[in-house]
């Protein structure tokens, strides 16, 4: 028998290293995703890739139940789709460590914990940024542009440099660079729109 890992995140901002720390050592290959969004088997690509390494007697294995989706829903379609292929998941941590091959009340459980966990934090992290602001702080990350490095990349766009040029001389990354280059345009064809707007 072996244990074929499956790390798994939302976001590519997210880090892995927890996960990778408790399959790494035990288990034969790991396969990692980033994905979010996606309910099906079929449309996971690392997913399917660890499938395909499994054989008769094999175990899928995850860190915690709630790796196998983001909630609820998504965790029972992967959990009874895994079981119909007759695929064994092996769960490290949490209320469902241990072997499963069939769906269980535990199994549920843990995944309905999860959820709720999530929630909770999503919740208690609107209700600080809330608080904050009533404070006169703004919540949240910094913006990685201040208005002098907006204005660096701008200029050096208008004198014709090309995106890639302009992150490494400013330091910042090329979708920074889109995505301030985009900003200002949207600001541009405001001021466009109001000042046609006033004058008519």
């Amino acid at each position: 028998m072996a244990l074929i890992g499956l790390v798994r995140v939302s976001t590519d901002k997210q880090n892995t290293q927890r996960q990778h720390d408790a399959l790494d050592p035990i288990c034969w290959k790991v396969f990692e995703e980033k994905i979010s969004g996606k309910l099906a088997t079929d449309d996971r690509p690392a997913l399917l890739n660890a499938l395909s390494h499994i054989r008769d007697g094999d175990l899928l294995t995850v860190q915690e139940v709630d790796r196998l989706g983001r909630n609820l829903l998504e965790g029972l379609i992967v959990l009874n789709d895994l079981f119909q292929r007759g695929v064994g998941v092996k769960v490290l941590e949490g209320i469902a460590a241990g072997e499963h091959t069939e769906r269980s009340l535990i199994l549920d459980l843990a995944l309905a914990l999860a959820e709720d966990r999530r929630r909770d934090i999503v919740r208690k992290t609107k209700n600080g940024l809330e608080a904050a602001r009533k404070r006169g702080r703004v919540g949240g990350r910094r913006p990685v542009v201040d208005d002098d490095k907006r204005a660096a990349v701008l200029a050096r766009r208008q004198r014709g440099e090309s995106i890639r040029t302009i992150a490494a001389g400013v330091k910042v990354s090329i979708g920074v660079v889109h995505k301030t280059l985009a900003e200002a345009q949207a600001d541009t064809q405001r001021a466009v729109v109001a000042a046609e707007d006033a004058a008519t």
